[in-house]
């Protein structure tokens, strides 16, 4: 017989949460392991959230990343963000976003406004 299911308190509650949803992982929706697992994966987020928070990525990293995932060269980003120079000037942390930048990486990457927002941090190499 199962235990029931509690909330997630020390490390060692979240380390058997974590055991039995590896146990339940591929379970049916709408089923009784299925409808366990998802409370089982909804506490440990509650836990993860709490005790290992992320912080929002940088924005220079999420439109890197989006270019990479895209294919997109920095040329594609002159319509967004302006000239060649510009460009390079974001990407390369010398020039900050403006909220037009913003809008538009927004509106035509699907970057959270929110990430983009955010001051870039300096960049390691500097």
């Amino acid at each position: 017989m199962r235990r029931s299911i509690k909330p997630i308190r020390t490390k060692r509650d979240y380390e058997a949460a974590l055991a039995e949803v590896e146990l339940l992982w591929g379970a049916k929706s709408k089923t009784p392991d299925g409808d366990r697992l998802d409370v089982l994966a909804t506490l440990i987020d509650a836990y993860e959230n709490e005790h290992y928070p992320m912080d929002p990525p940088d924005p220079i990293e999420a439109i890197k990343f989006r270019m990479e995932q895209q294919g997109l060269t920095r040329k594609d980003l002159e319509p967004l963000i302006g000239t060649r120079t510009r460009v390079a000037e974001v990407l390369n942390r010398k020039r900050g976003l403006s909220i037009e930048m913003i809008r538009r990486l927004h509106r035509k990457l699907g970057i959270s406004a929110e990430v983009l927002i955010r001051p870039s941090r300096p960049d390691k190499a500097a």
